[in-house]
């Protein structure tokens, strides 16, 4: 079963005609194809729809990378020819089979080399602990250690001990986080908060409903897909980017 959100947290805002096209696509695929194993013939339906995705939107959608050199939530040149956004949740087994076994070989190969930046966005679905280990990662990033917290966090067997405060306060300390009062502080202000709900209003406005999910120039992907799909995705773009 995909990992997804209940019906009534499922709350998708105002969006234009032309991303709504793609929120349909983003939230059907979301749905169908949040498992690890490979699926030819869900791939095959996933990569059908991506087809048919109206340009406009798909351009709306690639509009949804920031960009910003400082986000200390994304890793990667600000101005990479491809921009992987993951919508992810830290309870997400899922989300941390993603983590574990495909992104570090993407960054190697492509985030390294200059083609590739990814931006976190936090989504958490299964409830207050996802909520404040979103909030912990983020207090985190605000002193250069969310990658670290994020690795710590997606360990094999991390999720199983909880995200309570005190477990936070053990993974800050793995991270490297030097100031756990300032850490404590951060997690719980409302900047904090905010910074996670502008994060997962987004995706519900995208239509997600399960995690992990994913853009990549704007062309949605979703679940823990063997490397190989994220691969061809990755060097589809490249090859659109540099033929615009």
């Amino acid at each position: 079963m995909p990992e997804n959100t209940s019906s009534k947290k499922t709350r998708p805002l105002a969006i234009g005609a032309a991303v709504a096209v793609a929120a349909a696509l983003l939230g059907t695929v979301s749905y169908t194809a949040t498992r690890p194993e490979p699926r030819s013939d869900a791939s095959s339906r996933q990569e059908s729809s991506a087809g048919q995705q109206p340009d406009d939107a798909t351009a709306q959608l690639v509009r949804l990378a920031r960009r910003d050199s400082g986000d200390r939530l994304a890793r990667g040149r600000a101005d990479a020819p491809v921009v992987l956004i993951e919508y992810a949740d830290f309870k997400c087994g899922y989300c941390g089979k993603f983590a574990r076994d495909t992104e570090p070989g993407l960054v190697k190969k492509y985030v390294d080399e200059g083609t590739l930046r990814i931006e976190w966005r936090n989504f958490p679905i299964f409830g207050a602990e996802s909520e404040a280990a979103a909030r912990a990662a983020w207090a985190a990033g605000q002193q250069g250690r969310f990658w670290q917290f994020h690795r710590a966090a997606y360990a094999d067997g991390a999720k199983e001990k909880g995200f309570g405060a005190g477990r936070l306060d053990a993974l800050a300390r793995e991270a490297g986080v030097r100031d756990l009062d300032r850490f404590r502080a951060d997690r719980d202000g409302e900047a904090a908060h905010a910074a996670v709900r502008k994060d997962r209003d987004e995706a519900y406005r995208l239509g997600a409903t399960s995690t992990p999910s994913f853009l990549i120039n704007g062309r949605p992907l979703a679940g823990a897909q063997p490397a190989a799909t994220f691969e061809q995705a990755i060097e589809t773009a490249a090859q659109q980017a540099a033929e615009k």
